[in-house]
């Protein structure tokens, strides 16, 4: 672990872009460990070839090598698809105005297709991990709602993903003509969820996709 730890930490440092100076002591006093200790655990990187170094005078120059960018890349995959999975942290933002229209044309579809009664409108969470929505949901099957045709206007299916955001179940919605970017969840709820989680713009929530 602490070897993970220090290889990190000379990526934060830049040491992925170019050899840096450091020194043992500055990477012991941040890992919380003995200098001899991160002496250790750089020979162990450098025999490994995931640091290239070098002295210059009293420090070090370390530079993380092409395996350690891909070990490190791969940890993060790994990580990521470990934590991911069902879960979505984001921030919430105002949306377009557009929400209470398109829920209310849908609302019987969803109280039919999910079960509730939908509050006319829709909470906005930019995604900040994982990378997109559908990174989250990749491996979850959508409930389906149809498309249909009303005063001679047609409205396309929308896939609806159920989650829970604090207490409430809600669902995700994905229309199959959507003006939101990937980083954009879109939520409806049967309560208006701002109100009822005590939610503004820029709040951190976390959303928890259902199986």
């Amino acid at each position: 672990m602490k070897k993970l730890e220090l290889l990190l930490s000379l990526g934060k440092r830049g040491a992925a872009f170019e050899g840096i100076r450091v020194t043992l002591r500055d990477l012991a006093k941040e890992l919380g460990i003995s200098p001899q200790s991160v002496m250790r655990l750089l020979n162990e990187l450098e025999q490994e070839n995931l640091i290239k170094r070098h002295r210059d005078g009293k420090k070090t120059l370390v530079s993380i090598t092409e395996d350690g960018l891909e070990f490190l890349e791969r940890i993060c995959d790994e990580i990521s698809e470990s934590v991911s999975r069902g879960l979505i942290v984001g921030e919430v933002i105002s949306g377009l105005g557009e929400g209470a229209y398109y829920v209310k044309q849908y609302a019987p579809l969803i109280r039919e297709y999910l079960g509730f009664d939908p509050y006319p409108g829709t909470l906005n969470v930019r995604v900040i991990f994982p990378k997109t929505v559908f990174d989250a949901i990749s491996d979850v099957s959508p409930v389906v709602l149809p498309g249909f045709v009303k005063d001679g206007r047609t409205f396309g299916d929308v896939k609806a993903y159920r989650i829970k955001l604090g207490d409430v179940e809600g669902a995700i919605v994905i229309p199959s003509r959507t003006v939101h970017p990937p980083k954009i969840a879109e939520i409806i709820a049967p309560v208006n969820l701002r109100e009822t989680l005590g939610l503004k713009d820029g709040d951190r929530v976390r959303i928890r996709v259902l199986r």
